[in-house]
């Protein structure tokens, strides 16, 4: 029996002021003039009145405003948009809603405006504080202003925030690395995400590769150093790339690790939902450019695309998800969230043990090796449907 596990609301705002040229999210730079904010929370709230037949007398758990950079959109926005989805979902008690923002759309006095709307964590896109790595990642703030901003934040009440960090960037030398992370748990957030940089396909950085960018052993030489950092000053890994101080995981974040569901709404918004009474799993996406969004939002035509997974496919979903944490999975959650018996990915687990990929834990977890996370591709491949 599949079993509906808890459900997320993603909410995308697609507008940036400048797109970076390693970024391959749905962002667009809306150039002169200022975004249609009233337009488009009006398009947001009938593409969730579409939807809500979906997930009937669910309860969200937590809410994620990404993008784009969603910190362009005024508060008052913001609230609107939340207080539309709280009066059309149940909301569970102290929900986790996280805003993504950026130190170079932030405005004296913001965040407390942003906090009276009802965000409780912030996410900013620092990257790094290097301000010659800032340029030659096309970010539009400098070390100085990223720094201004965390402190804005904190004096507005944000106790729980997260600081995103790159990593083996063009020209960065291993002790530049270890000083962004030096500098990152100075300001002592609740959570790091650290991460290296990959050429995607469909960016520039992909179309030109930027020189100097660090080869494949020193890139885990800085992974390796910047992890003892982290560990050192209290925040543990959990996944791939996130650590956090005790008790603040980011649970919108664990909730697509673990599976779960989540609503998406919004230009290029993917959702992923668990039928019940249908006993399936559906993923939808929404149109990705934000004109053609904005004129179907609310209509067959503002979705971009239905598909459902099929059993076949299930293992290898839940596996692209679930090795990415540290604290693997059980196969009792492997049943509820795929419908699947676990003897169906008896094979690949004995593969992936015997390969020193994948361990269990006294707790009966199966979780992977130190060689299992620097592998984590080839493991995943091997709950492939062939």
């Amino acid at each position: 029996m599949l079993i509906p596990p808890p459900l997320s609301l993603y909410v995308h705002l697609p507008w940036c002021v400048r797109k970076c040229p390693y970024c391959d999210f749905n962002s667009h730079e809306f150039g002169g003039g200022t975004p249609p904010f009233d337009a488009y929370v009006d398009a947001l709230l009938a593409d969730l009145d579409q939807d809500l037949p979906l997930v009937w007398g669910r309860t969200v758990h937590s809410v994620f405003f990404g993008g784009g950079t969603p910190s362009l959109f005024p508060a008052d926005a913001i609230e609107r948009i939340l207080q539309g989805a709280a009066a059309r979902l149940r909301f569970a008690p102290q929900a986790e809603i996280t805003l993504e923002t950026n130190p170079g759309t932030t405005e004296h006095g913001r965040f407390e405006d942003y906090r009276r709307a009802g965000v409780n964590r912030l996410s900013f896109g620092i990257q790094t504080f290097d301000d010659a790595c800032l340029a030659r990642l096309g970010r539009i703030h400098d070390g100085a202003q990223a720094a201004a901003a965390i402190e804005l934040a904190r004096q507005a009440g944000f106790d729980n925030f997260n600081l995103d960090l790159m990593y083996a960037l063009p020209g960065q030398t291993l002790a530049m690395a270890a000083a962004d992370v030096t500098r990152a748990i100075e300001f002592a957030p609740t959570h790091i995400s650290h991460y290296q940089l990959t050429l995607e396909p469909n960016t520039v950085f992909a179309a030109r590769p930027p020189a100097g960018i660090p080869d494949d052993d020193l890139a885990w030489d800085m992974q390796e150093q910047c992890q003892a950092l982290l560990a050192e000053a209290g925040y543990a890994q959990y996944e791939v790339s996130a650590y956090a101080r005790p008790g603040r995981r980011c649970a919108h974040n664990l909730n697509y690790w673990r599976f779960g569901d989540y609503l998406g709404i919004g230009a290029g918004a993917h959702g992923k939902l668990t039928l019940g009474s249908e006993q399936s799993i559906l993923r939808r996406w929404k149109s990705k450019h934000p004109a053609a969004w904005l004129a179907g939002a609310g209509t067959p035509s503002g979705i971009g695309g239905d598909e459902s997974i099929e059993p076949a496919r299930r293992p290898f979903e839940f596996m692209l998800n679930a090795l990415r944490l540290v604290d693997g999975f059980t196969l009792a959650e492997f049943e509820a969230t795929t419908g699947l018996p676990p003897t169906v990915i008896d094979g690949p687990l004995e593969t992936a043990t015997r390969n020193g990929w994948l361990q269990r834990s006294d707790d009966g977890r199966i979780v992977p090796t130190e060689l299992g996370r620097r592998f984590t591709n080839d493991v995943v491949s091997l709950f492939l449907d062939d």
